[in-house]
């Protein structure tokens, strides 16, 4: 294996640095406050204690898995047809999908209050109608939405970025083996694309199972999300910093064991995730 030049060393220095302080720093206070009580002593107590949190666990997990689940039901379409666009088409979708990501998150979650509020736009105009108004705020469809309409460029843009690169001679060879639309679809595009899907799957899905805005602002705490527990112990003072930590670490367990298996079954050279 080559070694790295003096000069690829020095250009790499303040990517160790900022990793080292703004990642691994983190991590050790995380750990440390996990495994100690407020006395500074080693303890287990509490991971033991974070039992009483399973639901929101749970109900995190379960909320991620539908809203990555209906992402990628949504994306892989929009991607494949975008790969059938001419190339100034491609571009022009790309900006629109690019462009709710260039506003603030809080922004763009806070704004579906005003379309999913009693008195919102979408019951303004059912009340016009004659219609019945509907509780779509505070729900957990609500929070799944968000979820959704947040994090589905995440899984739009690694799929097309893979899927933008088949050889197009690979489907022509398909075609003159008598595979139709459907067969190609299924034989030759997905398998390819798979890494691009690995990759958007994983970038839905873990920023999904850690939220807490989305489910405060259109859940109304009433299903709570295990981000939403850490936020409130971290806010209630340094009393509650271990057993937030504890919850923090778990979840990045977590987290790191589904990075660990989508990784799995990824080829982490075109759109995989490597860890």
């Amino acid at each position: 294996m080559k070694k790295k030049s003096f000069g690829s060393r020095i250009i790499a220095a303040p990517y160790i640095v900022w990793a080292a302080i703004f990642v691994i720093v983190p991590l050790i206070i995380m750990a440390y406050f996990a495994l100690t009580d407020a006395n500074g002593a080693f303890t287990l107590a509490n991971l033991a204690g974070i039992g009483k949190y399973k639901k929101a666990f749970a109900v995190s997990i379960l909320y991620a898995v539908i809203a990555t689940i209906i992402t990628l039901l949504l994306a892989y379409p929009m991607a494949y047809f975008m790969t059938k666009m001419k190339i100034s088409s491609q571009r022009m979708i790309m900006l629109i999908v690019m462009l709710p990501m260039w506003m603030n998150f809080l922004i763009r979650t806070y704004s579906w209050i005003t379309i999913l509020a009693n008195t919102g736009l979408i019951n303004t105009f059912l009340s016009k109608i004659g219609l019945k108004p509907l509780q779509l705020i505070n729900t957990p469809g609500a929070v799944i939405l968000g979820m959704v309409y947040d994090f589905i460029p995440y899984m739009i843009l690694p799929i097309y970025s893979v899927m933008s690169k088949i050889d197009k001679s690979l489907l022509e060879a398909a075609e003159d083996l008598g595979a139709n639309g459907k067969a190609r679809l299924h034989r030759v595009i997905f398998p390819l694309s798979l890494p691009g899907v690995i990759s958007g799957i994983t970038m839905v899905f873990v920023p999904s199972v850690s939220t807490f805005y989305i489910s405060q602002k259109l859940g109304g705490n009433k299903n709570l999300l295990i981000g939403d527990a850490i936020e409130f112990l971290f806010n209630n003072g340094p009393d509650y910093y271990n057993v937030a930590s504890a919850l923090s670490m778990v979840l990045m367990v977590l987290i790191l064991i589904s990075l660990a298996v989508m990784n799995r079954f990824s080829d982490g050279d075109e759109g995989g995730v490597v860890i």
